[in-house]
């Protein structure tokens, strides 16, 4: 099997686009089922343990988005990041959200703005780098174009279901990135735990920013809010926090990247 990518290697062997059939669904749940399950020590349903594969209703109804290494083939065996994407029709149509097992997104819903949901995120053990994360935000952002989304929005986890150990990262989350009222999801009462706690006062920003995990990091350096209350995900082993972005940010830095290409861009998710 060819070597995973190192961050100094070039990039063109790295593409990414939209799965195109079960196959490549399929393995984008096995890699998940690789990171959530066996590396992260989430804890598998009988079935999902037999099928090595992390499966839920929602993978019907969205979209994925796949980083496929030509290296290692040009369709499922070259899977190496996934992200999960649906769109409000989409949702709506189904007639559920996943954030709305955690969260009271009523806010959101009665905005009106064109949005999606992002979720499942995760990149093979060997492929966690720059060049990965930049083919998915690339990914995004094209997705971002063609659908003409206005926010964003989904459940990030900080590991492990401690709080306490988690004070610094929650009390930072709180108190300099909470989204604004009109918009801001609640954790649903009986999962809510509460983010204050730590006094403001004794948070270093630059440093709490610098310790949170990469995909929550990114998320704000584009602006990104978070919901009040966070949840315990007992089977992902994982504090779930509800995230959301508007897109002004990426469609203005990604525009000098497609400029008058954007539709052939897109084309490719």
């Amino acid at each position: 099997m060819p070597s995973a990518l190192s961050a100094d290697e070039p990039t063109d062997r790295l593409d990414v686009r939209l799965a195109e059939g079960p196959d490549e669904i399929a393995a984008a749940q096995a890699l998940r089922y690789r990171v959530f399950y066996e590396e992260m020590g989430a804890h598998p349903t009988d079935t999902t343990r037999d099928r090595r594969r992390d499966i839920d209703d929602f993978d019907a109804v969205c979209d994925h988005l796949l980083v496929i290494d030509r290296a290692r083939g040009t369709g499922a065996a070259g899977v190496v990041g996934t992200y999960r994407l649906m769109p409000r029709a989409a949702g709506e149509a189904f007639g559920r959200f996943y954030t709305a097992g955690e969260y009271d997104i009523s806010s959101i819903l009665a905005d009106g703005c064109r949005f999606m949901e992002l979720g499942r995120s995760c990149v093979d053990a060997g492929y966690r780098n720059g060049a990965t994360m930049k083919k998915l935000w690339d990914g995004i952002a094209a997705y971002v174009f063609e659908h003409n989304i206005e926010l964003m929005f989904g459940c990030a986890s900080l590991p492990g279901t401690d709080p306490g150990r988690l004070a610094g990262h929650l009390g930072y989350l709180y108190h300099y990135h909470l989204a604004p009222e009109r918009l801001r999801p609640r954790a649903l009462p009986h999962l809510y735990v509460d983010m204050d706690l730590m006094a403001k006062e004794s948070l270093n920003p630059r440093r709490a920013l610098a310790e949170l995990p990469p995909l929550i990091k990114g998320y704000l350096r584009l602006g990104g809010f978070v919901g009040d209350g966070a949840v315990i995900d007992h089977q992902f082993n994982t504090t779930d926090i509800c995230v959301l972005v508007k897109t002004d940010l990426i469609t203005d830095k990604y525009r000098s990247h497609y400029g008058r290409n954007v539709r052939d861009a897109t084309s490719e998710v």
